[in-house]
Formats: structure tokens, C-alpha cells, sequence
């Protein structure tokens, strides 16, 4: 299993990915990046194709396969994350119920917190149930920036 870092800028800062042959294991938001670490895995290259063409506005949904690490409980709720389709929103109390109670809505918005792939598991879709933007780890400007830029982006036709 070969393992990679690697950057992509974007309009709401630079990326850190990581990932190897089993897919990518993050995408996080970082202050610095290390040009010595611009792998030329497969992957690697895919991810940063993927993320720019979504920052393009060129991509709705992405392929690049995930390993995201974390408990049964969080892939659950990462799994219904990623079912939010381009453009659309959810709240902490949707995903709840998805995965099997809206009692579960505090574990569902740490499981949320704790999602190591920014933007391709779309936590920043997630919304409080009176539609406030709540909690987002890259911070609360880039959670609205992403929503935004989604909504200028999306179209009906895409999903019928």
C-alpha cells in the first residue's frame, strides 16, 4: 500500500490530502503547504483534478474511491453524508433519523465534526433544524462559502 500527501489550493484555502492505493483517507484544511509533496500517485492526481472541477463548478459529484477512518457509527453517518445531493441541504436531524433516530442527533453532529474528508463527504451540507449554518471544523465562512457556491452552481436537470 503506497501512502501519499498532497495540496490543492482552492478558493477557501489549501487542501492536505492523504490517501493511498485503498483511496483517500482525508482532505483537510491547513494554513501551510509542502511543495515537496506534491505526489504524483493516481490518486493524488485524481483527487486534485476532482476538487478543481468542483471549484470550477465543472463537477457535482465525485469518484475518487474514500477510506475514511473512524467508528462503525461515523462511516454510518459519513454514508448518509455523502448521499446529499449538489446544491441541497440537510439537517443534523435528517441525517439522525437516517441512520436510525433523532435521538442520535448529538452523536450525529460529532460523527459530523469528526468527518476527515472535507467537501467530498459533504458535512458542510448539514444545517441546524431552524437552517442556521452550525458548526463546521474549516470554519463557519468556508461552510457558507461551499453552500453558496453550490447554490450559484446548481440546476434541477441535474438531478432528473
Amino acid at each position: 500500500m503506497i501512502g501519499f500527501v498532497t495540496y490543492e489550493q482552492s478558493p477557501v484555502g489549501i487542501l492536505k490530502i492523504t490517501g493511498s492505493d485503498d483511496g483517500i483517507d482525508s482532505i483537510l484544511f491547513t494554513e501551510t503547504m509542502d511543495v515537496s509533496l506534491f505526489a504524483d500517485h493516481p490518486l493524488a492526481i485524481e483527487s486534485r483534478a476532482e476538487l478543481r472541477e468542483y471549484f470550477h463548478g465543472e463537477r457535482t459529484d465525485f469518484t475518487i474511491p474514500l477510506a475514511p477512518q473512524g467508528t462503525m457509527f461515523q462511516q454510518m453517518v459519513w454514508n448518509e453524508l455523502v448521499k446529499i445531493p449538489f446544491g441541497k441541504k440537510r439537517t443534523y436531524n435528517d441525517i439522525a433519523n437516517a441512520v436510525g433516530s433523532a435521538k442520535m442527533i448529538r452523536a450525529v453532529g460529532s460523527a459530523n465534526a469528526r468527518n476527515p474528508i472535507a467537501i467530498v463527504i459533504p458535512c458542510h451540507r448539514v444545517i441546524g433544524s431552524d437552517g442556521s449554518l452550525t458548526g463546521y471544523a474549516g470554519g463557519l465562512w468556508r461552510k457558507e462559502w461551499l453552500l453558496e457556491h453550490e447554490a450559484s452552481k446548481y440546476s434541477p436537470q441535474l438531478f432528473t
